[in-house]
């Protein structure tokens, strides 16, 4: 029995067995990873899975299976109906009617054309620059290169049809270098279109590494900074559930409740866009249209993220931000291309207006350093003193601490040189005029 076949005999059972209305969320993905290590590969490494979801509605609730393989779809449907009856209260979540998407442009990462023997040829290329750019290198704990392909496929008995698949591509590699006594270890990783020029991740990772040699502690106090864009986008990701709707109903965002108010500077602007070329999308996984929108624009919160169950209990629309970690995973909330809209100050620009302070290229610790409820971090941080618009030392075993939005509204000038992390979270660097730092 095919997927599809599997399909349409679940929606068949389940309205016959008095169901209102039934769904499926398909999910399917390929991926190979291959890492080099001592001028060999290390590690080749293919992964294919693929499932389905079922979601019954059956008196007014909703009840929940998966299953791997397209198999007995009247037991699938059955065992729905049961995760149905087991609820006890539950908000309504409708289920979306027929969409019209627009048209997206996937553009399929270089890396992503390659064979299996050139991608072979990358990792190594990979592991060789960042072991030869600078003879403090020593070794690096891994190098390596993946590329894969999703699909998601989304139908209910209301007339809902909605599929779409993306490439992804990604090169990493983690150099340690060794200056006497002193042993350091840090990292670069490119995605998309960038995971192609090993070259550029293989600089940045050495620059990375011995920039920390020499580190020392700062004084302790207030100190005035840019936050690296790298850094900056770190943060963002770390807070960005306190945007969701979900987390603000449960009481778990301090921003619930916030819309129409300022919450950060002028200069901030957040957007969420899923059509950014970075990872485009026409729908949620909830087949709702997608769309453009800034969450914080001019520094004011003009929405929160909703999913359509948020959204009914909130009495707004969805704004497309239904996410599902995985075909077995429940619909809750999240982000797509997430950034800080860049500004025009490039970022020697900023060095020179920050006149003297510290830049943060790095921070540590955002699972354990950070309460997404309250808003406060304690973050261990890396960098270099800027004295006189001129970078000088490097600096590290320094704590950086404060609360997200305090940092937010602080914001003195916002950078043009937006970069884009895991998770598809990104930020410019940020002219910050005080935060608190612990040193010496």
């Amino acid at each position: 029995m095919t997927w599809n076949e599997f399909r349409a005999e679940a929606f068949r059972f389940a309205l016959e067995q008095g169901c209102e209305a039934a769904e499926t969320y398909y999910a399917a993905s390929e991926s190979l990873q291959i890492h080099a290590l001592g001028e060999n590969i290390d590690r080749y490494t293919v992964s294919r899975d693929g499932g389905m979801s079922l979601r019954v509605k059956l008196a007014g609730k909703d009840g929940y299976a998966y299953t791997e393989t397209p198999e007995d779809p009247e037991a699938l449907v059955l065992r729905a109906m049961d995760n149905a009856r087991t609820i006890e209260v539950t908000d309504p979540h409708p289920m979306q009617t027929p969409q019209t998407y627009a048209e997206v442009e996937d553009k399929i990462p270089e890396l992503c054309t390659l064979s299996e023997q050139e991608l072979m040829a990358k990792a190594l290329e990979l592991e060789k620059l960042a072991t030869s750019l600078d003879p403090r290198v020593i070794k690096t704990e891994a190098s390596s290169v993946a590329v894969g392909k999703g699909t998601v496929e989304i139908h209910n008995t209301l007339g809902l049809s909605a599929s779409r698949s993306g490439n992804e591509a990604q090169c990493m590699t983690i150099p340690v270098g060794k200056d006497g006594d002193e042993v350091k270890v840090n990292g670069a990783f490119r995605s998309g279109a960038e995971a192609s020029d090993v070259e550029a991740c293989a600089k940045e990772a050495v620059e990375n590494v011995v920039s920390c040699f020499g580190a020392k502690p700062v004084s302790s106090g207030k100190w005035r900074v840019i936050l690296r864009n790298d850094a900056a986008a770190s943060l963002l990701r770390g807070f960005s559930g306190m945007f969701s709707a979900e987390e603000a109903q449960k009481g778990a965002s301090l921003l619930d409740g916030k819309e129409g108010e300022v919450i950060a500077a002028s200069c901030i602007t957040v957007v969420d866009d899923p059509f950014h070329e970075r990872a485009p999308q026409a729908f949620d996984d909830e087949g709702t249209c997608c769309v453009t929108k800034n969450v914080v624009d001019g520094g004011v919160l003009t929405t929160l993220l909703h999913n359509l169950k948020t959204a009914v209990k909130a009495g707004c629309q969805s704004t497309g931000n239904g996410i599902r970690a995985s075909a077995a995973s429940p619909v809750s909330v999240g982000t797509t291309n997430f950034y800080v809209k860049p500004g025009d100050t490039d970022f020697d620009t900023l060095l020179s207006q920050l006149g003297d302070g510290l830049v943060i290229t790095d921070l540590e610790g955002l699972h354990a350093g950070l309460n997404p409820i309250s808003g406060d971090f304690s973050l261990k941080a890396e960098g270099y003193r800027v004295e006189g618009g001129k970078r000088t030392v490097p600096v590290g075993q320094i704590t950086v601490g404060g609360n997200f939005l305090t940092l937010l509204k602080s914001v003195e000038v916002v950078g043009s040189d937006l970069r884009f992390t895991f998770g598809g979270t990104g930020s410019p660097s940020l002219l910050i005029p005080e935060i608190m730092v612990a040193g010496e």
